[in-house]
């Protein structure tokens, strides 16, 4: 019944962000001249899609997604390429959606599809880089436990598309970009590392959180950021006076649909943020804290309440071999912490159906997690300690299993203390 209901409201919360509804709410002005259609990451084909057939005039386009997640258009072509590490299909893909919006006029009307994950399928390296770099920037990147916020950052000192320079490539002609919003705090600037909208940071900082994050960045990508080639567009700039930037889908309007369908079960709700960051299991430690005080002392919120969160946490490598994601990081953390504890049982999942390096979107656990794996010869520290959180639900049949959802907005966590 506990899981069920946890499981129910993760549905819940993933059908309020699916881009069939919101991309029919927010349509652009029509243009007097071409609709140009071009996007990038893990919803953006149902994105597509869902634009296809609401739109009422001609268009045409190209649309870049993860490998598995492509939806059938019928003007909108969509090609699919690799997440989290680009490969060749996401570099080929990035130069014809810039060659797709390459001499436009300002009759002309470009409508960018983003979604996150666009990062890694819009590989696009800067003169003087390779696709090679581009794939060790962003394995150092992944393994460094760096924020979404400052990985995109520094991603867009060596990209030739991130950072607004596609929209700049399509001018004069308007853009009207459309956002399921997967980023902490919902910047649009930082979803798929902005391709049209100007990134604020400047290479200064950027060459601070690469000391600080000790990324280890390949030679040519080294120099690139010591130095000032491929400046970035700055936010002020005319380009983008006419431009247009809708977020559709995000957290925070998922959590919300969660939070009513907990109450109609007669169990309050409480959204501690839709923008959490930080390492995860520095964060189950806190929301464990939090758990055990309502589940001993019915404070800060009485007993039947649900804590409801998103945002994007962090797993920085510390072994090899492991399998599993921040979700199922965060959540094997968590039942260490809730060891013994009655009453309090957890679900946390990604999303867009996919948790990290295998095919779950998250998992599900509670007080008598760890005490079970144990019980089944698996050490739960150990575990812990090698990044390997999916060997561990996986052994006791606790993963939730989704497949790709056809949207994202970044993590889901509820913890329900009864």
């Amino acid at each position: 019944m506990t899981r069920d209901l946890l499981e129910e409201m993760f549905r819940v919360a993933v059908a309020q962000a699916q881009p069939a509804l919101a991309v029919r709410q927010h349509l652009p002005a029509r243009p007097e001249g071409r609709t140009v259609v071009v996007g990038a990451g893990k919803a953006s084909a149902q994105m597509a899609r869902a634009f296809e057939e609401a739109w009422d005039g001609p268009l045409s386009g190209l649309v870049v997604t993860r490998y598995g997640y492509a939806e059938p258009c019928q003007r909108i072509e969509i090609v699919e390429a690799a997440h989290p590490v680009p490969d060749e299909a996401g570099f080929l893909a990035a130069r014809r959606i810039m060659e797709t919006v390459s001499g436009l006029g300002p009759d002309d009307l470009v409508v960018a599809l983003i979604s996150g994950g666009g990062s890694a399928l819009l590989p696009a390296p800067a003169a003087g880089l390779t696709l090679l770099d581009e794939q060790a920037i962003n394995q150092a990147l992944l393994a460094s436990g760096a924020p979404i916020s400052v990985m995109n950052l520094i991603r867009n000192q060596f990209s030739a598309i991130k950072g607004g320079r596609l929209a700049r490539q399509a001018a004069p002609a308007r853009v009207a970009t459309l956002i399921v919003s997967d980023v902490p705090g919902d910047d649009p600037a930082l979803v798929a590392s902005g391709p049209t909208i100007p990134l604020s940071g400047t290479r200064e900082l950027a060459r601070k959180y690469a000391s600080l994050y000790r990324l280890d960045l390949p030679p040519h990508a080294r120099a690139m950021l010591e130095g000032d080639d491929n400046p970035a567009p700055e936010p002020g700039e005319a380009v983008f006076a006419s431009n247009t930037v809708t977020t559709i889908a995000s957290a925070a309007i998922s959590l919300e649909a969660a939070a009513d369908l907990a109450r109609r079960q007669g169990i309050e709700a409480a959204i501690l943020s839709d923008s959490i960051e930080g390492e995860a299991r520095d964060v189950a430690q806190v929301m464990a804290a939090l758990a055990r005080e309502i589940a001993y002392r019915n404070r800060p919120f009485p007993k039947p309440v649900v804590l409801l969160s998103g945002g994007e946490t962090t797993v920085t490598l510390r072994g090899t071999g492991g399998r599993g994601g921040r979700n199922s990081e965060f959540l094997l953390a968590l039942a260490l912490a809730l060891e013994g504890v009655e009453g309090v049982s957890a679900l946390a999942a990604d999303t867009d159906g996919i948790d990290g390096s295998e095919q779950n979107a998250g998992a599900y656990a509670d007080g008598t997690t760890a005490t079970r794996l144990r019980r089944a010869g698996h050490d739960p520290l150990a575990l812990l300690a090698g990044n390997d959180a999916w060997t561990a639900f996986n052994a006791l049949g606790d993963l939730v299993v989704t497949g790709p959802t056809g949207t994202n907005v970044n993590d889901f966590r509820a913890i329900l203390i009864r």
